[in-house]
Parts: C-alpha cells; structure tokens; sequence
C-alpha cells in the first residue's frame, strides 16, 4: 500500500507594490478579477482593462465594454506595505493581495486575480494575452 499523498501548501511570496504596478502594466489582459473588500469586477471576454496613474498618488484600475465603463477602482499606493502573492487554487490562478499594515492590523485593501504568476518580466508597449 503506497502512503497518502500529501498536498503542498501554498507558500506566500512578497514583492513591492511599485515593482508589481509596473509589471501589471504589461499584464493586463491577463487579470481574470481586480477588487477591493467591497467590490469585485470581473473579466468577460467583451471586456478590456486599463491601468493608469491619475497622478502620483492615485491610480486607477478600469473595466470597459468598448467605450463604456463597467467598473473602476481607485488604488492608492502611500497606503500599501506591500503585495503578497500565491497559487489562488490548482487551476493556475495567482492571487496578488495588496496589503496596509496599521499599527495594530495588517489588510488587505486591494486584490488583483491573473492567470499566471509573477515572472518579474516587463512587458512594455506589447499586448501580451494567455
């Protein structure tokens, strides 16, 4: 008789949410669902992202169907430590958790769901798709 198998837990990884905006930049045909506590939006095929800095303190994740916005979310990048980052679940998603550590709490304010993990890659002025 073989012995059970055992299942691998997830290990969390971190990066900086300035090194992981930019490299989103270069991915964002490949976000599957961006949200916060409140709210989640969720891709379709009739959809596009967009990712923008409004200024530097602010920018903004959007989700159109042509020319009409479905949803946007307003990051703000002061508040965030940094990103933490793991295998969502066996189908290959990668979930990226943008985290606020308070003086007593740590949260997450902000997550982003892709289809591949972080490759530290940048992938300017291309349209990548997977």
């Amino acid at each position: 008789m073989s012995p059970p198998s055992k299942r691998l837990t997830p290990v969390a990884t971190t990066l900086p949410f300035d090194k992981f905006w930019q490299w989103l930049g270069g991915h964002v045909n490949c976000i599957l669902r961006a949200g916060t506590p409140e709210a989640v939006l969720f891709d379709h095929e009739d959809f596009h992202w967009t990712i923008a800095n409004e200024d530097d303190q602010t920018l903004v994740v959007q989700l159109a169907r042509g020319k009409e916005l479905v949803g946007e979310l307003v990051v703000f990048p002061s508040e965030i430590a940094y990103v933490q980052t793991e295998s969502s679940d066996p189908e290959g998603e990668w979930l990226f958790e943008c985290v606020v550590e308070g003086e007593h709490a740590r949260e997450v304010a902000y997550h982003f769901v892709l289809a591949h993990e972080y490759d530290g890659d940048e992938h300017k002025e291309e349209k990548w798709t997977h």
